[in-house]
């Protein structure tokens, strides 16, 4: 009787070419992981993969300063040229714009990500995520622009401080070496504040998912054995939102050391990576320092994503 009921579970096989295959990979379930995972693994592996090796493959070749003609000979000329004090200033800039950046969106990001996951109830936690969204489905251009206007000596930046009588103030911050220029709209510190604003919301919600994860009977404990205020945050809340941070920084960081369209719109004429990536290869025709330019970023960011991924960064994403 059990056989007989064993046999009435096992299906026939059922006819047809499509009847036959769907019997064949449901009896053979690592053939149909393989048919599933095959696509995208050969293409992250010929299609990307194979893309960034040709590309550290170019920068072990260089250009001949007379004919100007790629060499095609393994040297470390290119590397050479790339630690050059222009060059070498150049990864400087991007580095400290990147990690600036990142600093003061996770300053002004966790008070807003505490009160979304300590305090926004129902329609408000949705309103939170729309005011937190909203801004990334629109274009991404058109931000970028609309921000120069704002940034711009007739701009509307520029009148609300002559309104308040603190244009003096506005003048002496572009009066300023390095972070100041003509106007807001091609200096660093315009750059500085549009990174800001396109990049905040992937600051915010990492470091919001993280502290809903924190129990709040940890904070009240905190409370009850006499702690401050202050010591709650450094020794409970911090530790446990950190790896939200650090996720966040993620996008903050690595989006800011690649992007080239802000510091060409909104900035000065001092290059970044992205910006000398561009010139080399597009106006300059040397594509082995492009390329030597584009690993520099890959590098910092396989170092950094690698310490991301100790203090469990990745958790929170």
């Amino acid at each position: 009787m059990s056989a007989l009921a064993t046999e009435a579970t096992i299906l026939p096989n059922r006819p047809g070419l499509t009847g036959r295959i769907s019997d064949f990979l449901w009896k053979h379930p690592h053939v149909l992981l393989a048919v599933l995972l095959g696509p995208p693994v050969l293409w992250l592996g010929i299609i990307y993969l194979g893309s960034l090796f040709a590309l550290l493959l170019q920068s072990f070749f260089s250009i001949d300063d007379f004919s100007g003609l790629i060499n095609y000979e393994f040297t470390l000329a290119t590397y050479r040229q790339l630690l050059s004090d222009a060059n070498f200033d150049i990864i400087v800039r991007t580095v400290l714009m990147a990690a600036t950046v990142t600093l003061f969106s996770a300053l002004i990001a966790f008070p807003i990500a505490y009160y979304a996951a300590r305090y926004a109830k129902g329609k408000w936690k949705a309103v939170f995520y729309l005011g937190v969204m909203l801004p990334l489905w629109s274009s991404y251009l058109v931000k970028i622009y609309a921000w120069k206007l704002i940034l711009a000596k007739e701009g509307i930046l520029t009148w609300a401080f002559t309104k308040l009588n603190l244009l003096w103030l506005l003048d002496g911050w572009l009066a300023l070496p390095l972070i100041g220029g003509n106007s807001l709209s091609v200096s660093y510190t315009g750059t500085f504040l549009v990174f800001v604003y396109v990049w905040m919301p992937f600051m915010i919600l990492p470091i919001q998912a993280a502290l809903e994860r924190v129990p709040a009977n940890l904070i009240e404990a905190s409370s009850d054995l006499g702690g401050t205020p202050q010591q709650t945050f450094r020794h409970v809340l911090f530790p446990l939102a950190l790896p939200g941070i650090v996720a966040g920084s993620i996008f903050t960081f690595s989006l800011t050391l690649g992007d080239y369209i802000i510091p060409q719109i909104v900035g000065s004429s001092r290059l970044f990576i992205g910006q000398a990536v561009y010139a080399q290869q597009g106006t300059a025709g040397n594509i082995p320092l492009a390329a030597a330019f584009t690993v520099v970023p890959i590098v910092i960011m396989g170092l950094y994503l690698w310490m991301a991924k100790r203090m469990g960064a990745f958790d929170a994403l």
